[in-house]
């Protein structure tokens, strides 16, 4: 299957200044467009719409860079009006892009997805390792035997833990999606477990299995430092949030850093953060539903924004799908990852929602 995927990439990264087509895309590999971004997504864990926005919005800021004029690029990349651009350029990069041109500012970089074979199956390569050591050289002291690592999902956990690319380290992932279903105050007990499962509509097994398991090393031992790897989006923030709160409640007294990075590019932005906040965030936002009264990392604020928006009867996405409900799944599928980037959501989660529609 690494083949498939990685004709797929390499033929998105040739017509990416192109109008993109997923019929033509599907037309090429010989597969149907649903089963192509299935697929795509299953490997990479990005929509190939996400990868695709993504893509066109880093290599646009080198067109910036140039001082090219900010219609023109907003053209050249597909976008109905420079207003459409700005929007998008500032959800992914933080500003717009006339301060992008006056400031120069550095970003994230969004770099082409390469799948690989190792002797433990496929992998995605996209400069995890230069990026490790360049964060090797500013904190040595993360890659000690009393260092945990909790990553986004069982893909980046086998990668990272299989090349050992945090030396001594411990590593652990956490296989949730904290963004739908109910929640309890107490976290990782078995209330909370019999309440995620049902959820998930899960067995309490399978669900430990699943999620809890997992974390055994930050259930069971003690590390100075835990190290959080996610994502900015909506899904990500969410279970990062979950995490810290976890934290404040076992009352962790080590330094805890968190490793933002979008989506499946790595360019890492490093931040050490202080507890003490995040249990009551966590209660207001995920059990209660209600707006943090704390200050908080600008990242983490956005996407709690989206996510209390997500929990209206009438939020965005349902109203989109309501509207488009005569599309074909996989058309709307398709426009839900082009029009929502931020929410983070996958296949499951969208699919849910437009069954909840029907």
């Amino acid at each position: 299957m690494k083949e498939y995927i990685q004709q797929m990439i390499d033929w998105i990264e040739e017509h990416l200044n192109e109008k993109f087509s997923l019929e033509d895309l599907a037309r090429y590999m010989g597969y149907s467009p649903y089963y192509c971004s299935f697929k795509f997504h299953q490997v990479t864990g990005i929509s190939m719409r996400r990868y695709i926005l993504l893509r066109r919005l880093y290599l646009s800021t080198e067109d910036l860079a140039n001082q090219r004029k900010i219609l023109d690029v907003a053209l050249d990349y597909h976008y109905s009006s420079q207003e459409a651009y700005s929007r998008s350029f500032k959800s992914v990069f933080g500003v717009s892009p006339r301060e992008f041109q006056r400031h120069q500012m550095p970003v994230q970089s969004f770099a082409k997805l390469t799948i690989y074979q190792s002797e433990d199956g496929r992998r995605m390569k996209i400069a995890r390792e230069h990026e490790v050591e360049q964060l090797k050289k500013r904190k040595i002291e993360l890659f000690d035997d009393n260092v945990l690592n909790i990553l986004n999902g069982q893909l980046m956990y086998e990668a990272f833990k299989n090349k050992k690319l945090m030396g001594d380290s411990d590593y652990a992932p956490f296989n949730e999606a904290m963004c739908v279903n109910a929640t309890t105050s107490s976290i990782f007990d078995h209330a909370f477990i019999n309440t995620r499962a049902a959820g998930h509509r899960e067995s309490v097994e399978n669900y430990t299995n699943k999620v809890i398991r997992p974390l055994a090393p930050l259930l069971d031992k003690h590390y100075d430092y835990i190290v959080l790897w996610f994502g900015e989006d909506m899904f990500c923030q969410m279970n990062l949030l979950t995490l810290l709160a976890y934290l404040e409640q076992s009352q962790y007294q080590g330094k805890v850093f968190f490793n933002s990075f979008r989506e499946d590019e790595f360019k890492v932005s490093q931040t050490e953060l202080t507890l003490g906040i995040y249990q009551s965030v966590y209660e207001e936002v995920l059990v209660r539903h209600r707006s943090p009264t704390n200050e908080l990392l600008p990242v983490m604020y956005q996407a709690i924004e989206l996510f209390l928006e997500m929990q209206k009867e009438d939020h965005p996405v349902i109203k989109y799908i309501s509207n488009h409900k005569h599309l074909p799944t996989t058309e709307l599928l398709k426009r839900l990852f082009e029009v929502f980037p931020n929410v983070g959501y996958g296949d499951a989660q969208y699919l849910e929602l437009i069954r909840k529609v029907e």
